[in-house]
């Protein structure tokens, strides 16, 4: 048995078991050495969140039994993608297909900040009023279909191995979990760990009310992109433990705390301007967010 076929036939477990190793250490992280003191009960933040987690896993499922995976093994079988037209050595295929992978994920979310219509279903991340290990995974079922839509496109295109794909799966959702964890990172580390992967204090910038910290710091996995495009911004200006984390205008605990309300939250609001480019601050903006 070669390691693509090993990988197709035990990957939900691989990806289980990490997902569940990952968010235990976090989980246990955030309880000795937490960043920020929460706003709101962590047993309700983590009902809901979770709750949404599971809803999004059974859906995915449902619609794409053998999600990224299956459509990596059918591309192939059909030798579709630019790694199956050319002879390439297999390390250099899964590294390369990795760094693109998370490149097109860094574009996407980029993407789903300057549509409005898409920035409707990712505002379900940002309305979180707390920053968490939960909050990683906290997305609207509509946004993780078209996120799942994307990955095929991009291995159609690409034709990534089977286990390109399920190690990027796995760092993605690591990563995600790491870097929306509420730990205390000494700053000299943060500053080395900054250099190969995405941290806490890096990521959480993104998730300030505030339209030009919200603007920034898009990357997920690897640190280089926003440093390359220009979107990278080093601290917030209220510090980590007094910046306020969420939506400016979407804070009723009902909706975007709760399960139900984060189901309703793209469709509440009618559509108004959402430029990516609003970079802009001062005390004495109005904010007039959707």
């Amino acid at each position: 048995m070669g390691i693509n076929e090993f990988v197709m036939n035990n990957e939900v477990t691989i990806r289980l078991s990490f997902f569940l190793g990952v968010f235990a250490i976090m989980a246990a992280w955030e309880l000795v050495a937490p960043r920020r003191v929460l706003t709101v009960s962590k047993t309700v933040r983590w009902l809901n969140n979770l709750g949404l987690v599971f809803l999004n896993s059974f859906i995915l499922r449902l619609l794409f039994p053998a999600a990224a995976v299956g459509m990596a093994a059918f591309a192939s079988q059909q030798g579709w993608g630019i790694f199956n037209y050319y002879d390439v050595a297999p390390a250099v295929v899964v590294i390369v297909s990795v760094i693109t992978m998370d490149f097109i994920i860094y574009l996407q979310h980029v993407m789903v900040h300057a549509v409005p219509a898409l920035w409707r279903l990712h505002r379900v991340h940002h309305a979180d009023p707390d920053f968490d290990v939960t909050t990683g995974a906290r997305f609207h079922p509509l946004e993780i279909i078209l996120s799942m839509l994307i990955k095929f496109a991009v291995i159609a295109v690409l034709g990534p191995p089977v286990v390109a794909v399920v190690i990027f799966e796995v760092l993605l959702n690591a990563t995600a979990m790491f870097n929306h964890s509420n730990i205390q990172l000494n700053t000299k580390i943060d500053k080395f760990l900054r250099l190969f992967v995405v941290t806490p204090d890096m990521h959480r910038v993104h998730h300030s009310v505030e339209d030009d910290e919200a603007n920034s710091n898009f990357g997920f996995n690897l640190p280089w992109w926003d440093r390359l495009f220009g979107t990278y911004r080093d601290q917030p200006r209220a510090g980590h433990t007094n910046m306020v984390i969420g939506i400016h205008t979407y804070n009723d605990p009902k909706l975007v705390s709760w399960l139900h309300g984060m189901l309703w939250l793209p469709f509440v609001g009618k559509i108004t301007s959402y430029a990516i480019n609003r970079r802009q601050w001062s005390e004495n903006t109005v904010k007039d967010e959707e």
